[in-house]
C-alpha cells in the first residue's frame, strides 16, 4: 500500500477515541428511554367475553382475528358475563404477567361498578361499544305492561357473574318489589332459553347486543313476547347510565312486520374495560378496531355513534380518549402501525437526544482537532527536554565533557526525527507535522553550533586518547 495513504483527510482512531465516549453515552441512554418507554406490545392478550352465543363472545372473536393480523395473540376467557369479567379484571391487578389467570382486557356493562372503586382497583375504560337493551321475554298469553304485574312469576335472570341479576334490582325496588316477590332463576341464556320455550319459566331477562343469535330467534319466536318499557324515559332519569332506545317496527323483518310495533327499551352500554397497566400500544389496537367493528348503524345506533367516550363511569384511558377527539394519530396515516407506534411512544427520548446532541457536536470537533495535534505538540516537550540539557551543560558541565553531553542530544534528536516521521496524521494538519520538524531541525543546528567552539582540531577524543566522539560535518 502506499505510503500517501496513510495520510488522510480524517483520523478515524482519533475520531473514534473523541467521540466514542459521546456515542456510548447517547446508546445507553437511548436504550434506557427504550427500556422505560417500551414501544413494542407484548404479542399476547386475554380478552374476557361472555357466556356461549352472546354478542360478548361474537364481538370478542372479532377482536381476536383483528389482533391476528398485528401477529398478536389473543385468548378468550369464556365468562358467565359482566360482572365476573369485572371481578376478574380487579384481581388481575394483582397477580403475575405469566399467571395463565391473568385478564387483560374484558367487556363490562355500565353501572357495574362506581367511578371511585374502578380509580382504587387501577381500571380504565376503552370506551363505550354499543347498547345492549334489558330484553324482557315472555310467554303469550299474559298482558304485562307493568314490572309490578311479574309479581309471583318465574323470571330467570341469569347467574350472579353476569350483570343483570344487579341491574333487574335495581328495576324492581323502583317499582317497589323485591326480589322475594318472584321466583329468579339464575340459568345461563342458552339453558334459560329451552326453559322459556318448554313453558316450564315464565319469562326471562337479559341484556345484549341485538346482533345475539338468541335475540334474533326470540324475536322470531311464535308464543313468545317482548315487554314493552313504556317508561323508559323514567329508568333513565332514575339511573344515568341507562339509554332510552327504541327497537323499530318491522326492523326484524319487514315483510312480515316483525315487531308488529315499536318498543321502548332501556339499555346500559357495554364497554371495553382494561387494566390501567395495559401497554399503550394495545390500547391504540382495541379502540381503532373498535371504530372499525361498532361503527356502523345498527339497530339503536347511527353511523359512527359508536365506539365513543361517553356513557361510562369507569375513567377513559388517556389514550383512548386522545383516538376519540382527535382520531388515529397521524403517522399512522402514512406508516404501518409498528414504525408510527415506535416513533409516537419515542418522540420524546428522540427530542432529547437531539437536544443533547447539539451541544455535545459543537464540543466533539474542538476535542477532535486537540485530540489529533496532541500527538504533535508532545514531542514539543522531548525538544524541550533536549534544550534544557544542552542549557544546563552550558552552565554546570565543565568544557571537555560537553562535547559527549551534545552528542548524546543530538542522537536524542535524531531518535526523535525518526519517531516523528512515522506519525500518520490527516493531511489538514500537516502543517503542524512539518512545523515540528523544522523545529527538531532547528534545535539539531543550534546543538552543533554549540558543539564546534567544544571541540578540539580534527574532533574530541575521550579522556583515554580514543577517536573523536564525532566529526562535525561542515555547515
Amino acid at each position: 500500500m502506499p505510503k500517501i495513504l496513510r495520510f488522510t483527510g480524517f483520523a478515524l482512531r482519533d475520531f473514534i477515541a473523541t467521540a466514542g465516549p459521546t456515542i456510548i453515552g447517547v446508546a445507553l441512554l437511548c436504550a434506557l428511554a427504550y427500556w422505560l418507554v417500551d414501544p413494542t406490545p407484548p404479542s399476547h392478550v386475554t380478552i374476557a367475553t361472555g357466556q356461549e352465543n352472546s354478542a360478548y363472545e361474537d364481538f370478542a372473536k372479532k377482536y381476536a382475528a383483528a389482533l391476528a393480523r398485528y401477529d398478536i395473540k389473543a385468548t378468550l376467557q369464556p365468562s358467565l358475563g359482566s360482572q365476573e369479567n369485572l371481578y376478574r379484571l380487579i384481581a388481575s391487578t394483582n397477580q403475575r404477567k405469566d399467571d395463565p389467570r391473568r385478564t387483560d382486557i374484558g367487556f363490562v356493562q355500565s353501572g357495574s361498578t362506581e367511578e371511585a372503586d374502578a380509580v382504587r382497583q387501577g381500571l380504565v375504560s376503552l370506551g363505550s361499544l354499543f347498547t345492549e337493551p334489558v330484553w324482557l321475554f315472555y310467554r303469550e298469553g299474559r298482558d304485562i305492561t307493568q314490572l309490578t304485574q311479574l309479581k309471583g312469576l318465574k323470571i330467570n335472570v341469569g347467574p350472579e357473574g353476569s350483570g343483570v341479576p344487579k341491574l333487574f334490582r335495581k328495576l324492581l325496588s323502583v317499582n317497589g318489589l323485591e326480589p322475594a316477590d318472584l321466583t329468579l332463576g339464575e340459568l345461563q341464556n342458552t339453558p334459560a332459553t329451552v326453559e322459556l320455550l318448554e313453558g316450564r319459566i315464565d319469562g326471562m331477562v337479559f341484556s345484549s347486543a341485538p346482533e345475539a343469535l338468541l335475540i334474533q330467534m326470540l324475536l322470531q319466536t311464535p308464543g313468545i313476547r317482548l315487554f314493552d318499557f313504556t317508561q323508559a324515559e323514567a329508568y333513565t332519569r332514575r339511573f344515568p347510565f341507562l339509554s332510552h332506545v327504541v327497537l323499530p317496527r318491522g326492523i326484524v323483518d319487514l315483510g312480515r312486520d316483525l315487531p308488529p310495533k315499536d318498543y321502548h327499551l332501556i339499555a346500559p352500554t357495554a364497554t371495553l374495560v382494561a387494566r390501567a397497566s395495559l401497554h399503550p400500544a394495545l390500547i391504540d389496537m382495541f379502540v381503532q378496531n373498535a371504530a372499525a367493528i361498532h361503527g356502523g348503524a345498527g339497530w339503536f345506533r347511527k353511523q359512527g355513534e359508536f365506539p365513543t367516550a361517553s356513557y361510562t363511569e369507569i375513567p377513559v384511558a388517556r389514550d383512548a380518549e386522545k383516538f376519540y377527539k382527535t382520531g388515529p394519530p397521524f403517522l399512522q396515516h402514512y406508516m404501518p402501525f409498528w414504525l408510527a407506534n415506535f416513533f409516537e411512544r419515542m418522540w420524546v427520548v428522540i427530542v432529547a437526544v437531539g437536544a443533547l446532541l447539539l451541544p455535545l457536536s459543537r464540543v466533539v470537533p474542538p476535542l477532535y482537532v486537540w485530540k489529533v495535534r496532541s500527538r504533535i505538540y508532545r514531542w514539543y516537550g522531548e525538544l524541550r527536554i533536549v534544550e534544557q540539557a544542552v542549557e544546563q551543560a552550558v552552565d554546570d558541565v565543565p568544557a571537555p565533557q560537553r562535547a559527549q553531553v551534545y552528542a548524546l542530544q543530538l542522537e536524542r534528536l535524531n531518535a526523535i526525527e525518526e519517531r516523528v516521521n512515522q506519525i500518520s496524521i490527516p493531511l489538514s494538519f500537516a502543517t503542524e507535522l512539518y512545523g515540528l520538524r523544522s523545529h527538531i531541525n532547528f534545535v539539531r543546528n543550534r546543538v552543533i553550533a554549540l558543539i564546534r567552539p567544544s571541540l578540539p582540531e580534527g574532533g574530541a577524543a575521550d579522556a583515554d586518547g580514543a577517536a573523536p566522539v564525532m566529526a562535525i560535518p561542515a555547515s
